[in-house]
């Protein structure tokens, strides 16, 4: 199953199909007794994908087939034990993708000839993806981070590994010799290839970046290249050679304190738009200067989520029963907002109450 969304993949998804692209979502669920039921609603959904797929005439037997067989392959590759908040399954002739999100999503299926990636988007942004550059004397380690863990980056190059004889990292740190370590030419360029590896990663998929390391280390990578400058610097040596729990246990708390710094910065910023009258408050009000492209920060709550129906020109609460019930709105926002350049940003709950929720910066 897929779990990050680079701009590059995202791209490939939006791309048109022949007909028919089909998007099967459901919630799931990460612990018991909730995710019991989580098999059945799965294998009750892709029934659905099949009844629509057999009952649209637009589709030919031999499309028809090929689609079932892909969301066979697809429902095969689920690995529920490792279910996080939702799950989204893509197929189309001769493709299928199984994406797990942590965020919930409504349970839907689309046959369109382009898949729904509205809930991937909004469930990206939420994560809040980051880089974590682990260096050391002989190994350079990447990985991609989000909102409860870290999995190891490879590719673009990564892991970067250096042997030479008689060298010892190990020993070098248990003995205190890392001062002479990161003073050989050597280590000097082992560590300008790390930043270019890493100034390319940024270029494809930029994120913020945490570098993680002895003191030695750290300054050396900040004397010859230029990623260190601009990341968040963690003392904590051992890490490139560290397990993926490792890593997020020691990111962790300063990866949170930086979320809550970044709500702190969000707050001041629609302060100072209030006052400037570029402020939109409330879903109805958001939703519009979306649709126009004047939002230039979107502000949601963590767990904000509503139901509506479309009325045209404006929002109204629907009950989930509703057949015309949108309730996914908020991600379609969130997409939206990020298709026109705003810089969407995800908040503690409560933090908007005074604007229900959610909340923009309009750039006129």
């Amino acid at each position: 199953m897929e779990h990050a969304l680079s701009p590059a993949t995202l791209s490939e998804l939006r791309r048109p199909r022949p007909y028919p692209a089909v998007s099967v979502l459901t919630p799931t669920h990460r612990r018991d007794p909730l995710n019991t039921q989580d098999r059945v609603r799965l294998r009750n959904a892709v029934a659905e994908a099949k009844r629509q797929l057999e009952s649209d005439p637009a589709v030919s037997r031999e499309r028809r087939a090929d689609v079932v067989q892909e969301l066979d392959r697809a429902l095969a590759e689920v690995d529920l034990a490792h279910a996080e908040d939702g799950l989204v399954i893509f197929a189309a002739p001769g493709e299928h993708q199984v994406w797990s999100l942590g965020r919930a999503v409504p349970e839907r299926v689309v046959l369109s000839d382009t898949f729904l990636t509205r809930n991937l988007v909004s469930a990206q942004a939420a994560e809040r993806p980051f880089w974590v550059l682990s260096v050391s004397a002989d190994r350079v380690t990447l990985w991609s981070g989000g909102a409860d863990r870290v999995t190891e980056e490879r590719g673009g190059g990564f892991p970067l590994t250096r042997s030479r004889p008689n060298f010892d990292a190990e020993r070098q740190e248990r003995i205190g010799d890392q001062p002479s370590t990161f003073r050989d030419e050597g280590t000097r360029q082992f560590l300008r290839e790390a930043d270019t590896a890493m100034s390319s990663v940024l270029r494809d998929e930029p994120r913020p970046v945490y570098v993680t390391g002895e003191e030695a280390a750290l300054s050396l990578l900040d004397e010859v290249g230029s990623v260190a400058k601009g990341a968040v610097h963690l003392r904590h040596g051992g890490l490139a050679h560290a397990t993926p729990e490792a890593v997020w246990q020691a990111v962790r708390p300063v990866h949170e304190a930086e979320l809550r710094r970044a709500a702190d910065d969000v707050g001041r910023e629609l302060t100072s738009a209030r006052g400037r009258k570029t402020y939109a408050a409330g879903l109805d009000e958001v939703w519009q200067s979306a649709r126009e492209g004047r939002v230039r920060l979107l502000a949601v709550e963590e767990n904000y989520k509503v139901t509506v129906r479309d009325l045209g020109d404006h929002l109204e609460p629907a009950g989930s029963d509703d057949l015309d019930a949108r309730s996914d709105i908020v991600d379609e926002i969130v997409e939206q907002c990020l298709e026109t350049g705003a810089e969407v940003r995800f908040v503690p709950d409560g933090m908007l109450e005074d604007a229900q929720g959610i909340a923009g910066v309009l750039r006129y």
